[in-house]
């Protein structure tokens, strides 16, 4: 996530709605992604979800006849915002949301809305189990479900512990759903002999395995013995599209952390751990593909630093008596599987942005 700067020069970040120094309304303008003083001579408007009810920052042209930003204007549904806390975990919703989004766009994957393009638009419904309760967090035909419930740690956590999740957040559901959604999008019309579905394939494992019966072979005999050598997740072993969600997941935390430390000053390049190198392997794309010994360097350097780093900062969370901050392990495997979601990003920010 990048820094932004004030007109009079103080520091904002991706989350501000107002200056410290000046006092100004500020907002995040996803069109110039950039954030400006809401002023007349910018020349925007807050969204009518931040003017209503104080929950979003995002801009939008003053003389557009639309009164939702980008962000807002993808939700499809929307909890009964005049019922308990539903106004409260909504927001949290949409602050995970919108994070993802800028990620994405961010990479140059274009994002229309499922109003603008029905046949690969994206559109969410964000569901209450209170007024459904047979509701659950998934992706189908372009419009993501996530159940509102999730924005309670508390509920979340449960879940969490149920599962036997090593980490569960309202980001995490956004990025991991996102997958979905694109490889339906991108992935799942290519013929059968196009390189990147082999690729693909080759990675992930064959799609066309049943997905229900291997969830329910996953919920019921539980995880895979040694998925931790292959796998970023448990959850991942249960089906090659789960394993690329989650993979796609991770290459995305990856993506805004790193972002995150440089904007900030960070050099994690000059973090010095003694870690075990990856090999030049774990850089490489499946021989079908086109083959850059220099873009797999670079992808084998930006993946060493986001392991010092990740590993800096599981410390500092133990040094105050916190849980690892990224409790996850990255094998070979699991590179080899990033470096094809990093493709995969290049390719449909490149092709399709």
């Amino acid at each position: 996530m990048q820094r932004f700067l004030c007109e009079c020069g103080n520091v904002l970040f991706f989350g501000s709605s107002q200056c410290l120094k000046c006092a100004s309304p500020v907002g995040y303008d996803p069109a110039g992604a950039v954030m400006v003083k809401i002023v007349a001579k910018n020349r925007v408007k807050l969204c009518q979800n931040g003017v209503k009810h104080g929950l979003c920052h995002w801009l939008l042209p003053s003389d557009s006849k639309e009164v939702l930003c980008l962000s807002c204007r993808m939700n499809r549904t929307i909890p009964d915002l005049n019922w308990g806390r539903n106004l409260m975990l909504w927001g949290r919703m949409e602050t995970a949301k919108r994070r993802v989004l800028y990620g994405l766009l961010s990479l140059g994957i274009r994002l229309p809305s499922k109003t603008d393009n029905p046949s690969s638009g994206l559109a969410f419904d964000i569901v209450s189990t209170l007024s459904n309760p047979t509701v659950t967090t998934g992706h189908l035909n372009g419009v993501i479900t996530v159940n509102l419930e999730e924005a309670d740690d508390t509920y979340r956590q449960i879940n969490r512990q149920q599962l036997g999740e090593n980490s569960r957040t309202l980001l995490g559901h956004f990025r991991h759903e996102s997958a979905h959604y694109l490889w339906q999008r991108y992935l799942s019309d290519l013929p059968w002999d196009d390189p990147l579905r082999l690729a693909f394939r080759e990675r992930f494992g064959n799609e066309w395995i049943d997905y229900a019966t291997a969830l329910n072979t996953h919920y019921q005999r539980g995880s895979q013995p040694g998925w931790e050598h292959s796998y970023i997740t448990a959850y991942a072993a249960s089906h090659p599209w789960e394993d690329w969600a989650e993979t796609w997941a991770h290459y995305l935390q990856i993506v805004d952390g790193l972002e995150t430390c440089e904007s900030l000053g960070i050099d994690v390049r000059h973090i010095a751990l003694p870690l075990v190198m990856l090999p030049n392997a774990a850089g490489t794309l499946p021989a079908m593909l086109p083959q850059s010994g220099l873009t797999d360097g670079e992808f084998l350097a930006w993946l060493q630093r986001w392991m010092c780093l990740s590993t800096v900062l599981n410390e500092i969370a133990h040094s105050m008596g916190e849980p690892a901050l990224y409790p996850f392990v990255i094998s070979v495997p699991v590179a080899q599987k990033l470096r094809l979601a990093h493709h995969f990003a290049c390719v449909w920010g490149r092709r399709y942005g």
